[in-house]
């Protein structure tokens, strides 16, 4: 979180870790990139730079490079839908539950008919700003496919367990993957219960 003049930002911080590499990173500056939707967090600009550091490694000092990937979106105040998701009410007026579910469902349709694909999406992905319009939030695992393309053969199995559709553990994405995952969404909200045991954050197998 910070400021821009007077407008306050969400920075992104990318882990310098080896399972996020510089395709990865403009892959999702590239989804984002052609957003551009009430539904869809705002996308306001990135940062990638490389550096030389001397670091020690196995007792001789080597020169690595440290990576600074940032992205920046607009603050979206009320935090994410999972907060609001804690019991069977899910402590939200059954109209104002239709009014997220249908803008969940408006921005899914337009990412879709922008070929993309969100691939991880979960209630903690989906961000409400001062009047809960929901925004969809979270691309690092997000796909665009070209025109015609309607599916892929992946063989890493990315995603959150309980969201993910029975086509990943086949190693096959899908629009209908986001469609599966927002069907999850739509029966917790409705119950506030999860129809799933907790497991840990599946990321590749």
């Amino acid at each position: 979180q910070g400021m821009i003049g007077k407008l306050m930002v969400a920075v992104k911080k990318l882990s310098n870790t080896v399972d996020i590499t510089e395709s990865k990173f403009h892959g999702e500056v590239k989804c984002l990139m052609k957003t551009k939707h009430k539904n869809i967090v705002r996308f306001l600009g990135y940062c990638a730079d490389t550096q030389g550091k001397m670091a020690e490694y196995e007792g001789k000092l080597v020169m690595a490079d440290v990576r600074n990937w940032l992205l920046c979106f607009e603050f979206v105040p009320k935090g994410s839908l999972d907060k609001h998701m804690s019991d069977a009410s899910c402590g939200l007026e059954w109209r104002e539950r239709y009014r997220i579910i249908r803008g969940i469902c408006e921005g899914l349709c337009y990412l879709h008919e922008k070929r993309i694909l969100h691939l991880d999406l979960k209630p903690a992905n989906v961000l409400l700003d001062i009047g809960m319009v929901p925004k969809i939030a979270d691309f690092g695992l997000s796909r665009c496919f070209d025109e015609g393309q309607t599916r892929a053969i992946t063989q890493h199995l990315c995603g959150s367990q309980g969201y993910l559709a029975p086509e990943f553990y086949r190693g096959q994405i899908a629009f209908a993957s986001d469609i599966y995952s927002l069907g999850v969404i739509i029966m917790e909200m409705l119950t506030g219960a999860k129809g799933y045991f907790e497991e840990e954050h599946v990321r590749t197998i």
